[in-house]
């Protein structure tokens, strides 16, 4: 087998490493972009979304007056709302963040209050089993709308947030492959100046093949 066909030139394998390198490079960049958009995008419909609910905060006065309700009571404010809502006190809701902080540790405590620990499901079906027209399937039924409006509240802001999860995620990303992006240019960039420094017929071996000799029986 002929040297050429066992070798290659240097300069050739700077050319290919290089331009692999470059295209690398591009996809990074590209993806990175796609990343920031991406997060732009999510961050601005969840944004408006909330925004279009007109959710505010308890203010920090009124945090400061929590109190636990008395057995089948309601307290607008209890002292275990208070640690979650504490850093939004009196803001309007705009973020994915705000909207888990407002659905679990808000929503969902009024929720057990109002509905006794029962879910909608089971409360719809207590109310059903009682006389309709009677004052207590009234009073149930007015307690099952209640909780289905605030359990269908709860999910939409679950939901903004899950989505905004989402768009931190692509920025992650997109940080990431920026970096990665230009590590690889100062790599390509280097390949570009050796493959200038390299003569023209330095070669570079694909391999090693050692002769091997079989003996020949007589």
């Amino acid at each position: 087998m002929s040297k050429e066909r066992d070798n290659m030139r240097r300069k050739t394998f700077d050319l290919l490493a290089t331009t692999g390198g470059a295209m690398l490079v591009v996809v990074l960049v590209v993806a990175g972009v796609l990343g920031v958009w991406a997060y732009n995008w999510t961050t601005t419909n969840v944004r408006n979304q909330l925004s279009e609910q007109k959710i505010q905060f308890p203010t920090a006065a009124e945090l400061a007056t929590a109190k636990n309700p008395a057995p089948g009571g309601f307290s607008e404010v209890t002292p275990a709302m208070v640690p979650y809502l504490k850093p939004y006190a009196g803001q309007w809701m705009t973020t994915g963040a705000q909207a888990e902080a407002y659905a679990d540790h808000f929503i969902a405590i009024h929720l057990q209050e109002i509905g006794g620990g029962l879910t909608y499901s089971q409360l719809s079906a207590k109310a059903m089993a009682l006389p309709k027209g009677s004052a207590a399937y009234t009073t149930a039924e007015a307690t099952v709308q209640t909780v289905f409006q605030g359990t269908t509240l709860r999910g939409l802001l679950l939901e903004a947030y899950g989505f905004s999860r989402f768009g931190q995620i692509a920025l992650v990303g997109a940080i990431v492959a920026f970096v990665l992006a230009g590590a690889m240019a100062i790599l390509t960039l280097f390949g570009l100046w050796h493959f200038g420094r390299t003569p023209e017929d330095v070669e570079f071996p694909k391999s090693l093949h050692h002769e091997v000799r079989v003996p020949v029986a007589v």
